[in-house]
């Protein structure tokens, strides 16, 4: 596990800033006058925000000093779990919310993605004891994916508000 360390520093990292972000823009974004749509944020802006966090926890549980990798798959499978249960919760949001019809593109990235990111995540915590290598690159890649897809939907938000929000008020 130690040749992982590395790797868990930059994604662990990189997922607190990009969180951190988040939160700045939509502050930005929340003090311009516009459509409230609650509705909406819970189905576009909060996923964003669990997909960082999700990396940055997945990052932090590796790095925690574990005197066996059982602990680690539990948690590793409760994320999982919970992610995969938290992907529906946002379908059935976006599906429900009346502000904006989202497309392909959105579906992949609002549910398809994470919903794979979350199944890996969990899968590799019961493939862990008995393909250790295989279940650590499948954890990596989850959460990479997941800083991936929380980079891609926090920018697909902004420009969102940028360029088409804005336009409709102008």
């Amino acid at each position: 596990m130690n040749e992982w360390e590395s790797f868990y520093v930059i994604v662990g990292g990189a997922a607190a800033a990009l969180m951190g972000l988040q939160f700045v823009v939509l502050t930005l974004i929340a003090e311009r006058p516009h459509l409230s749509a609650p509705e909406a944020g819970a189905a576009f802006a909060t996923p964003t925000v669990v997909h960082f966090a999700s990396a940055l926890l997945i990052a932090a549980i590796v790095r925690a000093p574990w005197y066996g990798m059982a602990p680690l798959a539990a948690l590793w499978g409760v994320i999982g779990v919970a992610g995969i249960c938290y992907s529906f919760i946002v379908a059935r949001r976006m599906r429900t919310q009346q502000t904006y019809r989202p497309d392909l593109e959105d579906h992949l990235f609002h549910f398809a993605l994470p919903l794979l990111a979350y199944a890996v995540i969990a899968l590799s915590a019961i493939a862990v004891f008995w393909r250790a290598r295989e279940a650590l690159f499948g954890i990596g890649g989850a959460a990479l994916l997941l800083l991936f897809i929380g980079i891609h939907n926090a920018w697909d938000a902004v420009s969102y508000h940028v360029f088409v929000s804005r336009r409709k008020k102008e």
